[in-house]
C-alpha cells in the first residue's frame, strides 16, 4: 500500500477515501468501479492450444531439423523429408496433450464458488459478489468469513484472522481497531484486513482501502507474472543443442573444404554434407526427451503429484536445496495441545492435530485422567473457553474449524480427556477473547457450583492468581510457587511452544462477565504447536541420505522457527537469520552464511525471494515448497515450485511447476527420486543416439577422407535414426529405476553428457565405424549393392546391442535382469523384422537401396557387431576392478 492507512486516524481516514461511516452510495460506486475497476485478482490469459503447439517447436535441435527436412525436400527426397516432419509433428502433439491435460487438472482445483460480502450501501446493509467492492465501501466482517479486500477496522469486538497464507504466521492475529505508527511490516498492521485471510472468530466493521491489483495479494500476483525461471534440463538442452550445432558446422566446413580440393561435384558433396547433418543430429533425441518426461509424469501423477511442465518433474531431480515453508509444508495447520502443566505434573499429549484421538501420559506412562483431578480440571476449563465447532472432512482426511483454531486446539485436549462437549445449559457468561485484557473468560456451573475461569495469557493469569486450584484445599500462591511457575512457562516458551494459562474463582458470584479478572486459582498451562506431519522425519532423513540441503523459511518467530527445526531434524536449528538480519547485511555477507544457514525466521515474501535468488547466485539448483500467497514470488523464482494442491492458495499453484494434490511432504522426497531416475534415463538415451550418431558420423567422414563411396545414404541413415532409433529409446525410457539413486546425486553436466558418457560414447562410436568400414570394404569388390546393405545391416545390430549396452555404466549386460524391461525385448524384436522387411520387402527394399543376403551375410554381419558387447564389456569390467580396488564400488 502507497499510503499508511494503518497510521491514520478514522476522521483523515474518512476523508481520504471520501467516504463515512454510513458507506458510499449507489451512484458513487459505480464512478469508483469505471476507475479502479471490478475487485479481481490479475489472471494469466491462458495459451490456445496453437501457441502451445507450436511452442514445442521452440528448440535449437529442432530448427536444425527442419532445416534438413527443408534441404532433402529441395533436392526432392520428399520420403526422406517426410519422416523428419512426421517425427517432429509427433513429439509436439505428445507435449501439446500433456501440458493441456495439467492446465485442466489444474482448473478443476480452483474453487470456483463466488464469495459474497456485507456491505453499507446507501446507509443499508446489503449482501453482494465481492468482486463489486470498490476502495471506500464499509463492508462487515463475521466469524469465517473471507475478507473479501484490503481494509482498515473502524471497529472490533474478539475478532481474530488467520494470515497464515500471507505472512506465513500460524497462530490467528489478533486485530483491533487502534491507530498504529508508520513504517510498521505487513505482519504487525494489527488494524488492516488482507484480502484473501479468514476471519476465525470476532467480528469487524472495517473500511475498504484497496481492491484487486491494488491489495496485497493483487500485488503479488502481478509481481509473479513478470518470474519467468528457467527449468535446468532446458536449460542443459539448449547447450548441448548449441554444442550439436557448432560440431554439424565444423564437420560440414572441413567436409566442403576437403571435398572440393578433391573435385568432388557440388551436388554429391552437398548430399555428403546433409548425410552428416542427418547423422550427428539426434534426431530421436525430442521425441524421447518428450516420451521419457511424459512417462515420469504419469508415474508422478499416481502419487497424487500433477507436473504442470513436462521438464519440471526432472529439475526435482537435480534440486540440491529445497526451501520449505513451515506452516502447512512442515506442520500440519492444525494446533494442537502438546503439552500441559498442571498440579505440579508435566503431561504429554499425543495425536495428530484436530483428531479427537490421543493419550495422555505422565513420564512416558499413559495414565487414565479420572485418576488425575488437576489434570482432568485443566482439560474441564479448555473444553469451557473453547468456543468452537469441528466437523471432519471425509473426502481430505483432515477437518473443517469453525471458530479459532487455539480454541480448536482446546476443545481437542477436553475430548482426550474423557470429556464431552459441554451442556451450553450450564454456561452462566461468556465473552472472547479481548485483546486488552488479554483473556477469554467463562461462567460455568459445575455440582451446582458456579465457576468462572479464564484461558489467556500466562502473565495476566498469574498475576491475578492467588493460589492453586487443589480438589481438596488450594495452595497459597507464595512468592516460591510463582517463581517455579515462572519458571515452568519460560521453559515451555523457550522450547518454541504457545503457551497459555488457566485459572479458575470457585463460586463466582454474579450472571454478568467481571470487567476485569478476579482472585484466580492457578490451573495450568497450555503448551500448544502446529504438529509437524507425520511424513516429516522419514522425509527428512530420505532428503540427507540423498544429499539435499533442507531450509526453513518461515515468517514465524525465531523462537517457534528454532523449535520446528529442531523436531524436523534440520541441522544446526539455533543458527536462525531473521528478516532484521536480512535487511541490515548486504548481498556480499549474506552470500557466505547461507553456506552453513538453514532456518530463517520472520521473513516477508521479499526476504523469501531474495533468499532464493542468492542461493541460485551460489550455483544451487533450489526447490521451493509453499501454500500460501507469501510463497508465490518465491516459488516462481525458483528453478523449481512446488505448490501444496489442498490447502494451496490459487496464486501459489499459479505461480508453481508442480502441485501436490495431497499436501504430503514425503511426495517432494519421491519426487526427487522420480526426477533422478529421469535423468539418469536421459543420459542412457542421449549415450544410445551420440554414440550411434558418432559411429554414423565417422563412417561418413572416413569414407570421404580414404576416397570410399558412402557405406549408407542418407535415406539409410534417416531409416536408422527415425525408426530403428525411436524403438529404443522409447524402450530404454521405460528401463526399471537403477538402485540407490537417492544416495548418488546426479552428475550435472553443462551438456548432459559428462566426461565417463562422453568416453564410452567415443569408444562405442569407434567400434560403430570400424567394423561398418570393415564390413563394406569386404564386399565393395564384389557387389557394391550387396556392400551397402551388409554395411547398413552392421549399423543397425550396432544400434540393437549398444542399446542393451546402455542400460548401465558399469553393470554387464549378463548380470541385469533382461526380462525387467520388456519393452527392449519386444523392441529388439520388432526392429529385427523392421530390417528384414527393409531388405526383402519390395517397396522399402527400393527406397532403401539394399538386396537380398544370405544367411552367411547374416552371420557375417551377427560376428562384426558383437565386437560392441566385448568392447562394452571389457570397459565395465575395467571400471568395476578399479572402483573395487579404490573402494569406491
Amino acid at each position: 500500500m502507497d499510503t499508511a492507512w494503518h497510521s491514520l486516524e478514522l476522521a483523515a481516514l474518512y476523508k481520504q477515501l471520501s467516504s463515512s461511516e454510513n458507506g458510499l452510495t449507489g451512484a458513487e460506486v459505480l464512478k469508483r468501479i469505471a476507475q479502479y475497476g471490478k475487485n479481481t485478482l490479475p489472471e494469466k490469459k491462458p495459451r490456445s492450444v496453437a501457441l502451445t503447439f507450436l511452442s514445442q517447436f521452440a528448440s535449437p535441435l529442432i530448427y536444425i531439423l527442419i532445416a534438413a527436412a527443408a534441404t532433402v525436400l529441395y533436392m526432392g527426397e520428399y520420403a526422406d523429408g517426410g519422416i523428419i516432419l512426421v517425427v517432429l509433428v509427433f513429439n509436439a502433439v505428445i507435449g501439446t496433450i500433456q501440458e493441456g491435460k495439467a492446465e485442466n487438472t489444474l482448473a478443476a482445483l480452483k474453487r470456483m464458488v463466488t464469495t459474497s460480502a456485507t456491505v453499507i450501501r446507501d446507509s443499508n446493509d446489503v449482501t453482494l459478489p465481492d468482486t463489486e467492492l470498490v476502495p471506500g465501501d464499509v463492508i462487515l466482517i463475521a466469524e469465517g468469513e473471507k475478507v473479501p479486500a484490503d481494509a482498515r477496522l473502524i471497529s472490533a469486538v474478539g475478532l481474530s484472522v488467520d494470515e497464515a497464507s500471507l505472512t506465513g504466521e500460524s497462530v490467528p492475529v489478533l486485530k483491533a481497531p487502534q491507530v498504529l505508527p508508520a513504517g510498521l511490516p505487513l505482519a504487525d498492521r494489527r488494524n488492516i484486513l488482507f484480502k484473501g485471510t479468514n476471519a476465525v472468530s470476532g467480528s469487524a466493521i472495517a473500511i475498504v482501502v484497496a481492491t484487486g491489483a491494488m491489495t496485497e495479494i493483487g500485488r503479488i500476483s502481478e509481481a509473479i507474472a513478470g518470474v519467468d525461471t528457467e527449468v535446468p534440463l532446458k536449460a542443459r538442452i539448449r547447450s548441448l543443442s548449441r554444442l550439436i550445432i557448432v560440431c554439424v558446422f565444423v564437420l560440414a566446413g572441413v567436409l566442403l573444404g576437403f571435398g572440393t580440393m578433391k573435385g568432388i561435384p557440388f551436388r554429391e558433396l552437398f548430399a555428403t554434407v546433409v548425410s552428416l547433418i542427418v547423422s550427428v543430429v539426434p534426431e530421436g533425441l525430442p521425441i524421447s526427451v518428450t516420451v521419457i518426461l511424459a512417462a515420469g509424469v504419469w508415474r508422478m501423477a499416481r502419487h497424487n503429484v500433477i507436473v504442470k511442465k513436462l521438464q519440471a518433474v526432472e529439475a526435482l531431480g537435480q534440486a540440491r536445496v529445497i526451501a520449505v515453508d513451515k506452516t502447512g509444508t512442515l506442520t500440519r495447520n492444525e494446533m494442537m495441545v502438546e503439552r500441559v502443566y498442571a498440579g505440579g505434573i508435566l503431561y504429554d499429549i499425543t495425536g495428530q492435530g484436530y483428531a479427537l484421538m490421543g493419550d495422555v501420559a505422565e513420564k512416558g506412562n499413559v495414565i487414565l485422567p479420572s485418576d488425575h483431578p488437576a489434570f482432568l480440571m485443566a482439560a474441564r476449563a479448555a473444553g469451557w473457553t473453547a468456543n468452537v465447532h469441528l466437523m471432519p472432512i471425509a473426502q481430505e482426511g483432515g477437518w473443517k474449524v469453525s471458530g479459532d483454531p487455539t480454541d480448536a486446539a482446546l476443545h481437542v485436549l477436553a475430548a482426550k480427556a474423557g470429556l464431552s462437549s459441554p451442556d451450553t445449559a450450564d454456561r452462566v457468561a461468556d465473552s472472547p477473547f479481548d485483546y486488552q485484557l488479554k483473556f477469554h473468560g467463562s461462567v460455568w456451573k459445575l455440582g451446582g457450583m458456579p465457576h468462572f475461569v479464564a484461558v489467556g495469557a500466562p502473565d495476566v493469569i498469574l498475576r491475578a492468581s492467588t493460589r492453586t486450584w487443589d480438589p481438596k484445599v488450594p495452595a497459597h500462591l507464595d512468592q516460591g510457587a510463582r517463581r517455579d511457575l515462572e519458571g515452568v512457562f519460560l521453559a515451555l516458551s523457550e522450547s518454541g511452544y504457545r503457551v497459555l494459562a488457566a485459572g479458575v474463582h470457585p463460586g463466582f458470584k454474579g450472571e454478568k462477565m467481571p470487567g476485569h479478572l478476579p482472585p484466580l486459582e492457578f490451573v495450568a498451562f497450555y503448551a500448544i504447536r502446529d504438529p509437524l506431519r507425520p511424513e516429516v522425519p522419514e522425509a527428512m532423513e530420505r532428503a540427507a541420505s540423498a544429499g539435499i540441503r533442507v531450509l526453513m523459511i518461515t515468517g514465524d518467530h525465531p523462537v517457534t522457527a528454532t523449535a520446528i527445526a529442531r523436531a524436523a531434524e534440520i541441522p544446526d536449528p539455533e543458527n536462525v537469520i531473521t528478516g532484521h538480519d536480512l535487511d541490515m547485511m548486504p548481498d556480499e555477507y549474506l552470500l557466505p552464511r547461507l553456506a552453513t544457514t538453514h532456518v530463517f525466521a520472520r521473513v516477508t515474501p521479499e526476504h523469501k525471494l531474495r533468499i532464493i535468488n542468492l542461493f541460485r547466485q551460489r550455483g544451487e539448483i533450489v526447490a521451493m515448497t509453499g501454500d500460501g500467497v507469501n510463497d508465490a514470488p518465491s516459488l516462481a523464482a525458483a528453478d523449481l515450485g512446488v505448490a501444496m494442491g489442498r490447502i494451496g492458495t490459487e496464486v501459489a499453484k499459479e505461480a508453481a511447476d508442480i502441485v501436490l494434490t495431497d499436501d504430503n511432504f514425503g511426495s517432494i522426497i519421491a519426487g526427487v527420486e522420480e526426477g533422478r531416475a529421469i535423468y539418469a534415463t536421459i543420459k542412457k538415451v542421449v549415450l544410445y543416439l551420440f554414440s550411434t550418431g558418432v559411429g554414423e558420423a565417422l563412417v561418413i567422414a572416413a569414407a570421404i577422407f580414404i576416397g570410399l563411396p558412402l557405406p549408407v545414404t542418407p535415406v539409410q541413415i534417416i531409416w536408422l535414426n527415425f525408426v530403428t532409433d525411436t524403438f529404443f529409446v522409447i524402450a530404454l525410457s521405460f528401463d526399471p529405476h537403477d538402485q540407490g539413486l537417492l544416495r548418488q546425486p546426479p552428475r550435472a553436466a553443462r551438456f548432459i553428457l559428462d566426461v565417463p558418457m562422453t568416453a564410452r560414447m567415443l569408444l562405442m562410436g569407434t567400434v560403430i565405424a570400424l567394423g561398418s568400414l570393415f564390413a563394406f570394404s569386404q564386399y565393395l569388390g564384389s557387389d557394391p549393392a550387396k556392400a551397402l546393405t551388409i554395411s547398413v545391416t552392421v549399423l543397425a545390430m550396432f544400434q540393437w546391442w549398444n542399446a542393451w549396452n546402455c542400460r548401465s555404466e558399469r553393470e554387464s549386460i549378463f548380470a541385469r535382469d533382461i526380462m525387467a524391461n520388456r519393452w527392449l525385448i519386444a523392441a529388439t524384436g520388432v526392429v529385427f523384422l523392421l530390417q528384414v522387411l527393409a531388405i526383402y520387402w519390395g517397396p522399402l527394399s527400393g527406397i532403401l537401396s539394399t538386396v537380398a543376403l544370405d544367411g552367411r551375410d547374416w552371420l557375417y554381419a551377427l560376428g562384426i557387431s558383437l565386437t560392441m558387447i566385448l568392447a562394452e564389456e571389457a570397459r565395465k569390467l575395467t571400471v568395476r576392478v578399479y572402483r573395487r580396488h579404490h573402494g569406491t564400488a
